[in-house]
């Protein structure tokens, strides 16, 4: 088995996540997420904080519903992104 690696950013409510297959980003709270992996497919994520113990569902869409969700989920980060800097 071949080594891999992973990072975490977190900026508010969303994260975007790096890996060895690309990047990846979500939004959510402790408990639930709903995002895109690093292969483009959304998924939603319902976890039990604190035990490692999480079920991720993906939805089953076509390639270019797929790419219409990257594309708004790129546009909402990028606006979570400015209104933090933006901050007073």
């Amino acid at each position: 088995m071949g080594w891999n690696w992973r990072r975490r950013v977190n900026i508010g409510p969303a994260r975007i996540n790096l890996s060895k297959k690309g990047i990846g980003f979500s939004l959510g709270t402790t408990g639930f997420r709903i995002g895109t992996d690093a292969e483009g497919k959304q998924y939603t994520q319902a976890s039990i904080p604190g035990t490692g113990i999480y079920n991720r569902s993906y939805w089953a869409l076509g390639p270019r519903k797929r790419l219409v969700g990257v594309i708004l989920l790129i546009v909402t980060l990028v606006g979570i992104g400015l209104t933090i800097l933006l901050k007073p």
